[in-house]
């Protein structure tokens, strides 16, 4: 994930190419993206199999704490896309494995010719070129956020900055409602009606470009009617104002020796400490300091790019570091980063409640097929929905809550 500075004038701040997503429970124009309440499909006449909300440790249904519009009319023109995340309530489910679980959802409107790649040389001259804040970027065509060197102030917390309300662009704000580029409008647009010779075969997978076998698909799950609500769901809170993420250039160092380590632990070796000192707690270090300079997030995204780990050592951990993420099981793509939930989306949710039992995850990281991919056998115009990887880190317990 590439950092750059921005454009302010005083220089006080950098940006990165990541997106930062708060609750609220005002819902502006936006009431598709949001943590709680119950899931809200693509066609609701065609919703998945319940059984891809059920917990695969106690088989019962699960509750939804993320449901996100993601239409990239940039990247997948006429897809209309959302992420949804489960998890189960249960503790005697908690810390193992399907207990939290991530889908996708998928409309393809028309088929359209994939963009062409840049040569090599074009992508150099890219790299080289500094980034301009002079028209609408990925922030703006997913979120609606500028960045802070836009006409919307060089303050990117300021109360009325609010990158959902409606502007004259609104077709490059899919937070606002009402655009068919609008992929968290509320209330999506069809596009004109698609002629017969228009619904052919898709192209080729990223795999068969490559001449790869791509892994066996998953079959999908038994066909199994959903719920009117689903039970003990949390509260709905909406996900109506995002901002690019803005560090300080120069936060406050901690010192080498500083450990986070349990006072009823037996003491660890000296190659036990020093391995414990250089791996976790030097990547839970940089994770609480990146998530302490914008404290109120919830949600991290990025497509395609690199999420905020909480351990490396965890099952999680080094499936994303040595680049161990299960490919697609539908078309063989590879999967790539998309959102990940930071632990204030824990405090959200469960608010107050001291009677709940909280959840106990540090992160919880998406990715997601690169290709986008619909389910094999889905004609264009109908929906389909895909379980993707949901890499789940667990707070560890001896850093406590």
């Amino acid at each position: 994930m590439a950092a750059y500075e921005s454009d302010s004038s005083d220089g006080e701040f950098e940006e990165t190419n990541v997106l930062l997503g708060y609750a609220s429970k005002d819902a502006d124009d936006d009431t598709i993206s949001r943590l709680g309440g119950q899931p809200e499909w693509l066609d609701p006449e065609a919703p998945p199999s319940a059984a891809y909300a059920r917990c695969k440790v106690c088989k019962e249904m699960m509750v939804l704490i993320l449901q996100l519009n993601g239409e990239l009319p940039e990247r997948f023109p006429e897809h209309e896309r959302r992420i949804y995340v489960f998890a189960c309530r249960r503790a005697s489910c908690r810390r193992k494995e399907g207990s939290i679980r991530a889908l996708r959802g998928v409309r393809v409107w028309k088929e359209v010719e994939p963009k062409k790649k840049d040569s090599q040389e074009e992508r150099d001259q890219k790299v080289e070129e500094k980034p301009k804040n002079d028209g609408p970027g990925l922030g703006e065509s997913l979120f609606g956020a500028k960045g802070l060197g836009g006409a919307a102030g060089a303050n990117p917390f300021a109360s009325n900055a609010n990158p959902f309300s409606p502007s004259t662009n609104s077709s490059s704000n899919p937070f606002s409602s009402g655009t068919p580029s609008n992929p968290f409008s509320s209330q999506p647009t069809k596009p004109a009606a698609v002629s017969e010779t228009q619904i052919t075969s898709l192209p080729k997978t990223f795999a068969e470009s490559l001449n790869i076998k791509p892994s066996p698909a998953t079959p999908p799950p038994a066909a199994e009617p959903w719920p009117a609500t689903i039970p003990d769901s949390y509260p709905t809170l909406y996900l109506a104002d995002a901002d690019y993420e803005t560090l300080d250039p120069t936060p406050a160092k901690v010192p080498q020796n500083t450990r986070l380590e349990d006072a009823d632990a037996p003491e660890p070796s000296v190659l036990d400490r020093e391995a414990f000192e250089s791996t976790m707690d030097a990547t839970f270090q940089k994770f609480a300091d990146r998530l302490a300079q914008n404290p109120d997030q919830v949600i991290r995204y990025e497509f395609s790019g690199t999420p905020l780990l909480y351990s490396k050592t965890d099952k999680a951990g080094v499936a994303i570091t040595k680049g161990a993420v299960p490919r697609c099981s539908t078309c063989g793509a590879r999967r790539v980063f998309e959102v990940q939930l930071t632990p204030n989306a824990i405090f959200e949710l469960e608010g107050d409640d001291l009677s709940l039992d909280g959840m106990e995850w540090g992160t919880i990281i998406v990715f997601v097929c690169e290709q986008d991919c619909s389910p094999r056998g889905t004609e264009l115009t109908k929906t389909g929905y895909i379980e993707e990887w949901a890499g789940v880190q667990w707070e560890e317990l001896s850093k406590g809550k």
